[in-house]
Formats: C-alpha cells, structure tokens, sequence
C-alpha cells in the first residue's frame, strides 16, 4: 500500500514540472488561440541559456532563473512582435509553419553550439537530498521545490487574469480584439506581451527541468508533447485547469511506471486519449 501512496505523491510532484511546461502554452492558447510549434525548443533553449552561466562563471542554476527568465521575456516579446503578430488571422497554418521553422532552427543552433552531448545543471546535493514522511516514505526535495513554484505561479497568473490592468487586457483582446481595439488596448502590443509571459515561464520550466534531468538539442519535442496533453487534459485556457492535467498527466506516468517500467510515458498517453474521446473540451471549464 505504501508503494502506491508513493508512486501517487511521486507522480503528482512530476506533473508540477510539467505544469511548469503547460503554463505558457496556456496562455498562448488562451489569448491568441495559437498553439506554438517550438515551445519545447524554447524550454530546452532555456536550459543551455542557464549553462552558460553556471559553468563560465560558476553561478548556480538557482540564480539564473530570474535573468533567463527575464531574457526570455525579451525574446518572446520580439518574436511576436516582429514576426507572429503578421501571420496571426482565421487561418491557423502561417503560424504553425513559422513556429515549427522556428523549432528547426532552434535544434540546429544548439546542435551547432553545444553538440549533441548531453547536458544538466548540477545543484550538489540538493538533487538527492529528500524529506522523511514517517519510515518507509520519502519526498525529494527538488521535486518538492518544483511543485512549489508550479503552484505559486499558478496563483500568480490567476491573480495577474484577475486584477491588473495588463491581465484585464489580455482577457479583453482574448475575448474580443476588435472591441479592445476600441477601448484603446494594442492587440499587437498584448500579444506580445502574453508570448513574453510565456516565455517567462518557459524559462523557469526550462531550468528545472535542466536540473532534474539531463538535456540534449533535440530534446523540445518531448517537452512539447507532454505541455499538450496537459493543456488538454484540463481544459484549453484554463490555468488551474492546465495546472490538474500536468498533475493527472504525471500520475498516470507514474502508474504506468510502477506496473511496468516500459508503460509509464504510455499510460499518460492513453489518459490524454481517453480525455478526448469522452470530454474534448478538457476536465475542467476556462478559468479566466
């Protein structure tokens, strides 16, 4: 019994690294109805952003959150702003193609610079080192720590949605850009701001995830997928919704794992499937 009290607790914390995935595919959804090609890249992009720094200058992978993040809010801002926002319209294609072009060359680029060894950010012992919960069952701490902020920047983003003047602008463009539009609200100026907060969020997924596995170019797609499925599994445009389907997409996984060691990423697939055969619009309503 205690086993699979394990493997639940085990499974949940792996869903809050991937709702660290899922957030900004979310909001990107959600404002834009766009569905970006090359957001595992960018998560991987993220990861080598904070080697950089941690192994020239020493810095630990912790404090290159805040400027990869920062950075990547940056790029964000500009690519949607110099590139997406002219291809943005009822046709869903152009987007897609620029995004998925965008994923080659990102894997090409890192491929170029940092070859296809693979990488990871080392924290020391912090990656072993675990919480005690009673005798037979243990909670790493770096896992732990994920889930934290997966949660608190859940919380943040509902809380920006729901009472700032930028959150209300990207819920009014969301909802009804031409009548933004009339109110004085830049379409152009909010959707690039909505894909810098998602790369915001990219980039903390992406360092987490450097430092709870290893990392290779080619490995975005990976990040993609499981993103997805979590979007849809809780609902596309919900946050909190997104933030269950990571946490349901990760105990499947788990599951799966513990009766087989082959069935765990399956499992998480055949849930994600199952979701949309019997409720396509995701488990839970939109949230903002």
């Amino acid at each position: 019994m205690i086993e699979w009290v394990d493997t639940l607790i085990q499974g949940a914390l792996l869903g809050g690294l991937y709702a660290l995935f899922a957030l900004g595919l979310s909001i990107t959804y959600g404002v834009m109805r766009l569905v970006n090609i090359a957001h595992g890249d960018f998560i991987v992009l993220s990861a080598y952003l904070a080697l950089v720094p941690v192994s020239m200058l020493g810095m630990h992978p912790f404090t290159t959150i805040l400027p990869v993040a920062l950075a990547m809010f940056v790029l964000g801002y500009l690519i949607q702003r110099l590139l997406l926002n002219r291809t943005l319209g009822p046709d869903i294609l152009p987007p897609l193609l620029v995004t998925f072009g965008l994923s080659i060359l990102i894997q090409n680029g890192l491929l170029e610079s940092f070859t296809a060894d693979a990488r990871a950010l080392q924290v020391g012992d912090l990656a072993t080192a675990s919480l005690h919960l009673g005798e037979k069952l243990s909670v790493g701490w770096m896992p732990l720590i994920v889930f934290l902020v997966a949660v608190l920047l859940t919380a943040g983003l509902n809380l920006l949605f729901q009472w700032t003047s930028v959150g209300m602008a990207l819920r009014a463009t969301s909802d009804d850009p031409a009548t933004a539009a009339l109110m004085g609200i830049r379409a152009h100026h909010v959707y690039a701001l909505a894909l810098g907060l998602s790369f915001s969020l990219v980039a903390v997924g992406g360092v987490f995830s450097g430092i709870r596995t290893t990392f290779t170019p080619d490995a975005g797609p990976v990040s993609l997928i499981y993103a997805f499925e979590a979007v849809v599994i809780g609902g596309l445009g919900s946050l909190w919704g997104t933030f269950s389907g990571a946490v349901i997409l990760g105990i499947a996984q788990a599951i799966g794992a513990r009766i087989d060691i082959g069935l765990g990423v399956l499992f998480g697939h055949l849930v994600f499937l199952a979701v949309l055969l019997l409720k396509p619009t995701g488990l839970f309503a939109r949230s903002r």
